[in-house]
């Protein structure tokens, strides 16, 4: 091996921690890669056969569910990693036990919350966000994934904690086969925008069942058969920590959704499914640059919510370190293929009507890059008990961004929601990576001076 790559393989592999993090991340990563590349695929092909603006308004629907399931969450997935790793590395399995059944509860009062508000608000999505309210049944009838989504999120921090990112990777994969074979089928059916919802349902409703059937499974050859008999009375000395905990990772979520994760929605409401098409297809292609780093946030956050239980902060620095310069690693140089080929790339795949996607995708692509440089930003943050603070700073930046919105989009169209989102980004991921080499050089210290 030449001693450049000798090096490299040292400095990233040879430590346990990051071994560790990274062996989990290629599982994910692996079906993360096979899923990308069928998820492009088949919004390659969704984008030719139903055209901008109907690709606009498939992207409407979906992400309309996304945006309400997500609001009525609690982001359970967190609080599981945060308290039941804790509890579980500490060897109090019963408070385990009963932290994954409070978040298995609270989370399926969110979904149906959930569901009833996409029944009642349907007529309002067809109207703002499709621009056609006769679409207010399929509105509806998408939301219905949420009921194969009751306490998908609260399963799938369970097996993060059990280390069972294999079964979360084959899910994934399996997910993204089942979708893309409906597409291709639909596509050469001449199939329309209805067939193309239906695949969509099929393929998050496989996902979410076997992840909530397996988590279900581990907890009962964990805990035991009576694991959901556990009383939440155990967790009386921790609940103001815990509904604290999921409070705020939940104002968080709701601000992140006005923030950056409805920008489909905001484009189609303010300039029309035509340019949601273009934006949605530029926030498709950067899938690319965000697909081998995507894994690493759900593999990071167990070892690193140990390590800082464990006081151990050469290993958090170490990983903090070395996850961004894997990261950048990748990052930059896909930043520039995708930025020099990036015209060729649309119309090559999606066809020359969707040209104007390009000026979108550079912006965007500057932004995801310094996203995944600081990957880590947020679990590192939740790692050290410091649920509060992306909150407040997502929230200033949401009111930064939502008011220049009506400043700039008028002008700009699509371009402004592009380059607020990048500069979303710069904002709150920058404030949110200093705050935590500062929480640790603090912690660090202090411990020494002990």
């Amino acid at each position: 091996m030449p001693l450049n790559l000798q090096k490299l393989y040292s400095r990233f592999l040879e430590n346990e921690l990051l071994r560790r993090i990274i062996t989990n991340a290629s599982y994910l990563l692996s079906a993360t890669g096979l899923s990308a590349g069928m998820s492009v695929f088949q919004s390659i092909l969704a984008g030719r056969l139903l055209g901008p603006a109907n690709f606009g308004i498939l992207g409407a629907i979906t992400q309309f569910t996304s945006v309400v399931n997500r609001f009525a969450s609690f982001r359970m997935n967190e609080l599981v990693v945060r308290y039941v790793g804790h509890y579980q590395e500490n060897g109090d399995e019963r408070r385990a036990a009963a932290v994954f059944k409070m978040g298995a509860l609270l989370e399926i009062g969110g979904s149906i919350l959930a569901l009833a508000l996409i029944w009642g608000l349907a007529p309002l999505g067809a109207q703002f966000f499709a621009q056609d309210a006769s679409l207010a049944d399929w509105f509806r009838i998408y939301g219905c994934i949420i009921l194969a989504n009751l306490m998908f999120e609260t399963a799938s921090g369970l097996l993060q904690i059990f280390d069972r990112f294999r079964v979360i990777a084959v899910a994934t994969a399996v997910q993204s086969a089942i979708t893309l074979t409906l597409i291709i089928i639909i596509f050469f059916a001449e199939g329309g925008l209805t067939a193309v919802v239906l695949a969509y349902m099929v393929g998050k409703v496989v996902y979410s069942l076997s992840v909530t059937v397996v988590a279900l499974i581990d907890a009962r050859r964990a805990w035991g058969g009576g694991w959901w008999l556990t009383p939440l009375s155990l967790l009386k000395d921790e609940r103001r920590s815990l509904l604290t905990f999921a409070f705020s990772t939940n104002l968080s979520s709701t601000v992140s959704l006005v923030a950056k994760d409805s920008e489909v929605l905001w484009v189609s409401a303010f300039i029309g499914p035509v340019q949601a098409g273009y934006y949605k297809t530029a926030l498709a292609i950067t899938n690319l640059l965000q697909l081998p780093v995507s894994p690493l946030p759900k593999a990071t956050f167990p070892e690193l919510a140990r390590e800082i239980a464990r006081r151990n902060w050469d290993n958090v620095r170490y990983v903090l370190r070395q996850g961004s310069r894997l990261s950048a690693i990748y990052s930059v140089p896909v930043t520039l293929v995708l930025i020099i080929f990036g015209k060729w790339l649309i119309e090559t795949t999606y066809g020359p009507e969707y040209l104007p996607t390009y000026s979108a995708l550079v912006i965007l692509l500057i932004g995801y890059t310094f996203v995944n440089i600081f990957y880590w930003n947020r679990v590192a943050l939740l790692s050290l008990g410091r649920a509060v603070f992306p909150t407040l700073v997502n929230f200033t930046g949401m009111v930064l961004k939502v008011s220049a919105i009506f400043l700039l989009v008028p002008n700009y169209g699509y371009l402004a929601f592009a380059a607020l989102l990048a500069g979303y980004y710069f904002f709150t991921v920058g404030a949110a990576a200093i705050r935590v080499y500062a929480d640790v050089r603090a912690r660090s210290q202090l411990d020494v001076a002990r």
